[in-house]
């Protein structure tokens, strides 16, 4: 008879797939929102420093109520938490919404479900992770999926906007990826929620400098009753939970 300590590994690694599967669905929305967005008439750096400016409250909030757990962080932590909040989510976030703007939303979420397979190819390289034949057989199905689907928005999209719809997505999911292969490590140590809400308090401020320094601040805010709830919804739903869920999958199942 198992007792409850010899359960508690499956469905501790049951409940990281769960989050897992969450997040990616959460996320999934998020090209749809940001479709119906660029249909308001703004564009990837408006859309993105909205998404960030409704969303940074709550990840300042829990930053400020997770600061004075154990360890302290040094300055190689807050160097290297930077970085990830700069590549994770505002290289990964700005390369994104700017392909979307060139591709569909379908095309993009199927090259953004490469990100796991780019983990994997950096854990290969860096960390030499073994690979199942398995695992080899669902990257050759999802690169396969990919090639299908950008023939056919090659087909109906012209040529030039969909690979460079393509690039750009393609270079956000191995900036994400690299996020997700370098923040391992800081989460055992750091703590997933203090990590995340720091990385991303981070990443909302980059966005907003951007935007800034790009075109007078004021204008943000001059936006119509549809924009302001379809970023809501964005900053929400397709923003904060599933960074959430994703790093606290990561912290169970690993990237």
């Amino acid at each position: 008879m198992q007792t409850n300590s010899q359960l508690r590994p499956s469905s501790y690694y049951l409940v990281g797939l769960i989050f897992a599967l969450a997040g990616a669905i959460l996320f999934s929305a998020k090209a749809i929102v940001a479709k119906l967005l660029y249909r308001e008439g703004i564009d990837a750096v408006s859309l993105i420093a909205l998404r960030m400016l409704l969303a940074a409250p709550f990840f300042v909030a829990v930053a400020f109520w997770t600061w004075r757990q154990l360890p302290a962080l040094s300055a190689r932590d807050f160097f290297r938490i930077t970085l990830l909040g700069l590549l994770g989510y505002y290289l990964s976030s700005f390369l994104d919404f700017l392909g979307l703007q060139y591709i569909s939303a379908g095309l993009e979420r199927l090259i953004l479900f490469l990100t796991p397979s780019f983990v994997l190819l950096f854990n290969i390289g860096w960390f030499k992770q073994r690979v199942t034949p398995r695992q080899w057989l669902s990257l050759g199905i999802a690169y396969c999926g990919i090639v299908l689907v950008f023939w056919h928005d090659l087909q109906i999209g012209g040529q030039h906007h969909v690979v460079l719809g393509s690039t750009l997505v393609l270079a956000s999911a191995i900036a994400y990826a690299l996020y997700l292969v370098f923040s391992g490590e800081l989460l055992q140590r750091v703590g997933t929620l203090r990590l995340v809400a720091l990385a991303m308090s981070v990443s909302c401020m980059a966005c907003l400098l951007q935007y800034a320094v790009l075109r007078p601040f004021s204008t943000l805010f001059n936006q119509t009753l549809p924009v302001w709830g379809l970023s809501l919804i964005n900053a929400t739903l397709c923003t904060v939970f599933p960074v959430f869920l994703t790093m606290m999958a990561v912290a169970r199942i690993g990237a």
